[in-house]
């Protein structure tokens, strides 16, 4: 079992800039691919970013150029850097992290960004 825990999620201006961290727990040494997801209102949820094992990382184009996703290996912590921030990025962000011999996912609970128009 893996537990996900994020944090950092709050209300900014457009423009402004947010980070978000995940701090995983539990079977950490079967995580492979870490990543950010988001839901808005009415809307299905979508990716924002992935990091694997290696660093190797991968970006929705709504989000190329102002989000970084990192990750600290050795403090089983993924962190999400939003910058240029847009009233189209609110959403409840979730980490999610996936099992690299099962590929079986685990979610975070969500936090809540919010740019307002």
């Amino acid at each position: 079992q893996v537990q996900l825990v994020e944090s950092g999620g709050g209300l900014v201006q457009p423009g402004g800039s947010l980070r978000l961290s995940c701090a995983a727990s539990g079977s950490i040494y079967s995580i492979s691919r870490m990543g950010w997801y988001r839901q808005a209102p009415g809307k299905q949820r979508e990716l924002v970013a992935t990091i694997t094992s290696n660093r190797g990382t991968n970006y929705a184009n709504s989000v190329k150029g102002r989000f970084t996703i990192s990750r600290d290996n050795a403090k089983n912590t993924v962190h999400l850097q939003m910058n240029s921030l847009k009233p189209e990025d609110t959403a409840v962000y979730y980490c999610q992290a996936v099992h690299s011999a099962t590929l079986r996912d685990y979610w975070g609970q969500g936090t809540q960004v919010t740019v307002p128009s």
